[in-house]
C-alpha cells in the first residue's frame, strides 16, 4: 500500500510502505478500512516534529481519523459488513490507503455526506464531546468558554453547545473568525489580538464567570482562565500552543473550588474510546442526519500535497478542518 512517510529532511512523501496486515493478522475485533479521505490535526504536526510519538502499539504513520469503506472484518465483528461506508477515530495510521482499527471505534458516515465531509468529524467531535460533556461534566444551563473557537475542535464545540442549549463564548484570532463562530452558534467572543477575554467574560456573565473552559492554548491563558471561571468551575487543558509554563494564584483556585484537568484523547485505552464512540453514536450522530450539526471544512488537498496542507494549518489562518483526499 501507499502511505505518507516522513523523510530524513522532514518532507511528507506519499510512497509505498508495508501494509498493517503484512506482519500482523487481523484480530477478531478489528476491521480493515480502505481509506478515501483523512484530515490534518495539531497532533499530526507535533508528531512530524518529533514531540508527540504514537502511543505504544499504534501505527507510527500519521493520521488520527479517516473515512472510507470496510474492506474486511474480524471474526467477532457483526456490526459492520464489507462495503459499509464509515469513518473512524484512530490512534494513528490514517494517512494511508489501508488502516486497521477496533470495530468499536468506527461510526457510520451520515446520510448524504461525502468521504471528505465524514473525515472532518471523528477527531474534533470526539474531542469536544469528551472534554466538555464527559470530563467537564457540563450540566443543564451551564456555560462554556472555548479558546481557538474557529479551530476544528472549536467549531465542533460551538455547534454542540448550541444544540444542547449551552451558552458558548469564544476567543479567536480575527474578526472574520469571530463572525463565523457567531454564525454557527457562539453567543459572543473576542479577537485575542485586541482584547483581554477575562475582562469580557466578567462583563458577559455579570461577574459570575463560566462553568467550563476548553483550552488548547495554555501559557499565559492559565491565570486568565482561573479568573474567568465560576465557583466550582472546571478548566480542561487539551493543548499548550502558547507554552507549557504559567503562574497561578493558588488562593483563587482554593476559594473558588476550581478543578483543573489535563486531557488527551489519543493515548486513552480502547475501552474508554469504545464508550466515547458509543456516546457519539447515540447523542451526536443523529444530529448530522437531521442537519443540525455539520462538518466545517476550510479546504481540501490531495494526499500528495500533505506538505502544503500542514503549512496551511500551521499558519493559524484556517477555520475548521483541512482534509486530505486519497481517492
Amino acid at each position: 500500500m501507499k502511505a505518507i512517510q516522513i523523510t530524513d529532511d522532514n518532507r511528507l512523501v506519499w510512497q509505498e510502505t508495508a501494509s498493517p496486515l503484512d506482519n500482523t493478522p487481523l484480530q477478531p475485533h478489528q476491521v480493515v478500512i480502505s481509506v478515501k479521505s483523512t484530515a490534518v490535526n495539531r497532533a499530526d504536526l507535533m508528531q512530524r516534529k518529533g514531540v508527540y510519538p504514537a502511543p505504544p502499539g499504534a501505527s507510527d504513520i500519521l493520521g488520527l481519523e479517516c473515512a472510507g469503506v470496510i474492506a474486511e472484518t474480524g471474526s467477532d465483528v457483526s456490526q459492520w459488513q464489507v462495503g459499509d461506508r464509515v469513518c473512524a477515530l484512530l490512534a494513528g495510521g490514517g494517512y494511508a490507503e489501508t488502516v486497521v482499527c477496533d470495530a468499536s471505534h468506527v461510526l457510520p458516515i451520515p446520510s448524504g455526506f461525502t468521504f471528505s465531509q465524514a473525515a472532518a468529524l471523528p477527531e474534533v467531535f470526539a474531542t469536544a464531546w469528551l472534554n466538555i460533556f464527559m470530563e467537564g461534566n457540563l450540566q443543564p444551563n451551564e456555560s462554556v468558554l472555548c479558546h481557538a473557537g474557529a479551530s476544528g475542535v472549536g467549531t465542533a464545540a460551538i455547534q454542540l453547545c448550541k444544540q444542547f442549549d449551552h451558552t458558548c463564548f469564544v476567543t479567536v484570532g480575527s474578526d472574520d473568525k469571530l463572525e463565523f463562530c457567531k454564525s454557527i452558534g457562539a453567543t459572543n467572543g473576542i479577537n485575542r489580538h485586541n482584547d483581554d477575554f477575562s475582562a469580557f467574560i466578567k462583563e458577559w456573565t455579570h461577574g459570575k464567570g463560566v462553568d467550563v473552559i476548553l483550552d488548547p492554548v495554555g501559557g499565559d491563558y492559565f491565570e486568565k482562565n482561573i479568573r474567568s471561571l465560576k465557583t466550582d468551575g472546571r478548566l480542561i487543558m487539551i493543548g499548550i500552543m502558547a507554552g507549557r509554563k504559567s503562574s497561578i494564584d493558588l488562593g483563587r483556585l482554593l476559594v473558588k473550588r476550581l478543578q483543573v484537568q489535563g486531557s488527551t484523547l489519543r493515548s486513552r485505552d480502547d475501552a474508554y474510546k469504545t464508550r466515547l464512540i458509543a456516546e457519539l453514536n447515540e447523542s451526536v450522530w443523529p444530529l448530522f442526519e437531521t442537519q443540525k450539526l455539520k462538518p466545517i471544512i476550510e479546504t481540501e488537498f490531495s494526499i500528495t500535497e500533505a506538505d502544503a496542507a500542514f503549512s496551511l494549518v500551521e499558519s493559524n489562518t484556517t477555520t475548521g478542518k483541512v482534509i486530505l483526499n486519497i481517492a
